[in-house]
């Protein structure tokens, strides 16, 4: 069955048509711009396990909704609809609650969350599985925000994250995932933040891949990435850069609030490390102070761009990674943060597929604005940072 919520405004039903079809396990629920705002909302409730929610493009002002079911699917049609902050949260948290299940959202923005505790987000996710596909997040208190179930997965994939309410004092994050058990974001942009850090996850295990973490001229975030309390985490081919109006002089920072898991690992592998300011940054800094029995900390065939320290106090294996000045990549206004072709280091760098007993080769790069490109698994000259080309 297919259930369509559209506009109509001159139906009696505020826009609520139902369209009999064959008889299915599952329904699509089709919700249209004009519709009032309870309209998504009641679609939402309505769905049953296995349903999925077409969002037509356009403006929802107001349109607010809780998941509880076992298997949904809430899915933006084409031009990426936008669901607009209207003075209501719900639950008090969020636009959208994710409160169990495996559920998918892909191509919805989320603007402008405002909550009465100041954590007001896009998304708030509780448990279950959450898959984010092609979304974006923009002047949220938090663009997205987990609880704290340990069982519970969050993968986010090609998704953008900007725009910190610029509120001094409220440390708005642009994405701040919880204790969780996983969390993996992938080919997704994160820029233009303030006070707080533009990812920070306590997530037992951590895989960023491909992401471009920049802050950009205008952001004034602290941390670009902010992994506080430890786990598994393995950061490959991101381009990391602060900007120069930071707030922190660290980019990439673990450990920093003490243990909280048994296992504790960081990898960096072809990484771009950015600092696009006049103070020397600290790359990378791992608080073993705070975190004991840290075990391996690997960096492999990063690429370190601007004044600064990196390897200062990590104490770990450090094998292939490369000094560069902005100058030295082929154009950094353009976003172009590759090595030019004529570089000195390329080919330069050790092979990631054996050089420290596994495989840290990336296999695949970020594309702008917010995707995915392949590398060759033939390549057999690699160059130090995220880019390969």
């Amino acid at each position: 069955m297919m259930r369509v919520f559209l506009a109509a405004r001159a139906c009696a039903l505020a826009g609520l048509w139902v369209v009999a079809a064959a008889p299915a396990l599952a329904a699509t629920h089709v919700i249209g711009p004009d519709s009032p705002p309870a309209a998504f909302a009641l679609a939402v409730d309505g769905a049953k396990d296995g349903d999925e929610i077409v969002v037509l493009p356009g403006t929802y002002k107001g349109a607010i909704g809780v998941v509880e079911q076992k298997r949904l699917t809430i899915r933006g049609q084409g031009k990426r609809p936008v669901f607009l902050y209207d003075g209501k949260v719900a639950e008090g948290k969020a636009l959208l609650v994710v409160k169990s299940g495996h559920v998918t959202v892909e191509n919805i923005e989320f603007r402008g969350a405002r909550a009465p505790d100041g954590n007001g987000a896009g998304i708030r996710f509780e448990k279950g599985r959450l898959e984010v596909r092609r979304c974006a997040f923009f002047d949220n208190e938090n663009g997205l925000l987990t609880a704290n179930f340990r069982d519970a997965e969050l993968m986010v994939l090609e998704s953008e994250f900007a725009h910190a309410p610029r509120e001094v004092g409220g440390l708005n994050h642009l994405l701040y995932v919880g204790t969780i058990k996983s969390f993996t974001l992938s080919g997704s942009r994160l820029h233009n933040g303030f006070e707080g850090h533009l990812v920070k996850s306590r997530a037992r295990e951590n895989h960023l891949l491909y992401n471009m973490i920049r802050d950009g001229a205008s952001g004034e975030a602290s941390y670009e990435v902010d992994l506080p309390n430890g786990g598994r985490a393995t950061l490959i081919g991101n381009v990391i850069a602060q900007s120069p109006r930071s707030q922190n002089p660290v980019l990439v920072s673990y450990g920093a609030e003490g243990r909280l898991w048994d296992d504790n690992t960081l990898v960096l592998s072809h990484n771009t490390l950015i600092s696009e300011g006049w103070r020397p940054a600290w790359f990378l800094r791992v608080h073993r102070d705070r975190v004991e029995g840290i075990g391996e900390v690997l960096a492999l065939n990063n690429l370190v761009v601007g004044s600064g320290v990196f390897e200062l106090g990590a104490r770990g294996t450090f094998t292939g990674n490369r000094p560069a000045t902005l100058g030295m990549l082929a154009d950094v206004v353009t976003g172009a943060f590759e090595l030019p072709p004529d570089s000195f280091w390329r080919g330069r760098v050790p092979d990631p597929r054996t050089a420290l007993g596994r495989d840290l080769a990336p296999k695949a790069e970020f594309e702008w604005p917010a995707t995915l490109r392949p590398i060759p698994a033939d390549r057999v000259r690699w160059v130090p940072g995220a880019y390969q080309r």
